[in-house]
């Protein structure tokens, strides 16, 4: 079994069983891919000091199960805010495009408004490997992922899990809290799966995330609810913590169909 989630070649990157995905065995999970483009975003200068308040990624066809390469550029430059793009590309072909926003700290010392309900800990929460497959496979979500949960993932609705990647996502670089983040933050639509598995696809074509602080710590946690509008648009939204509490938003636009 592959020790990360992905491997350095050359300058791209080749994805192992860790990333595999939910819906096709030859695509990739959303989060494998928006944590690597998220690292890459930490790591840009000039501006590194500025936290990063929002991300976005635009996935625009299935992530293959292919060689990816990374491209990123700051495309506003600024000593108070930034805003950074990158692409992902295999061969020619245009996968994601992945957007973040960088601005400067909000200065100590100013009334913080009330703060949300914290979920109860990571260990309050009963493990579960999670797939809509073979939950004993190699996946993102199956191994890649441990789970603890806080409802029950075998009944639709809105649920609550805490997550932590098992595996760096590449050989010897550190995982950060945002890159952990934006690995589960993908998952909302399927923690807070409002219709059956077996029957429907509800695929997200998007993620959006939005930052109060930066996250500490390995674990994250999801509170996710999905809304469904028929002949409308579905929609995804989850509160995001890490073991301190809320640390920000993740949206997610959904293509649903049947099977």
């Amino acid at each position: 079994m592959a020790e990360s989630v992905f491997l350095a070649e050359g300058e791209g990157f080749v994805p192992t069983e860790q990333a595999r995905g939910p819906w096709d065995p030859q695509a990739l999970h959303g989060g494998a891919p928006a944590a690597l483009m998220t690292a890459a975003f930490e790591r840009m200068e000039p501006g590194a000091q500025l936290p990063i308040a929002r991300l976005g990624f635009e996935f625009l066809r299935p992530i293959p199960f292919a060689p990816l390469a990374l491209s990123t550029q700051i495309v506003r430059p600024g000593r108070r805010v930034q805003e950074l793009a990158g692409e992902l590309r295999s061969g020619e072909e245009l996968i994601c495009r992945a957007s973040a926003l960088r601005v400067q700290a909000v200065p100590g010392g100013l009334p913080a408004g009330a703060p949300e309900e914290r979920m109860p800990g990571p260990d309050r929460g009963k493990a579960v490997r999670f797939a809509l497959a073979d939950p004993d496979g190699t996946s993102f979500a199956a191994s890649a992922m441990e789970m603890r949960w806080l409802s029950d993932p075998s009944v639709l609705g809105p649920g609550r899990v805490w997550m932590r990647l098992r595996h760096p996502l590449v050989p010897g670089e550190p995982l950060t809290g945002l890159a952990r983040l934006a690995a589960s933050a993908d998952f909302g639509n399927g923690i807070s799966a409002a219709l059956p598995f077996d029957r429907f696809l509800f695929i997200n074509a998007d993620l959006s995330i939005h930052l109060q602080r930066p996250p500490r710590g390995e674990w994250i946690g999801l509170d996710a609810r999905t809304l469904l509008h028929a002949d409308g648009t579905g929609l995804s939204e989850s509160v995001l913590h890490d073991v301190h509490g809320a640390v920000g938003r993740a949206f997610q636009t959904l293509v649903v169909q049947t099977r």
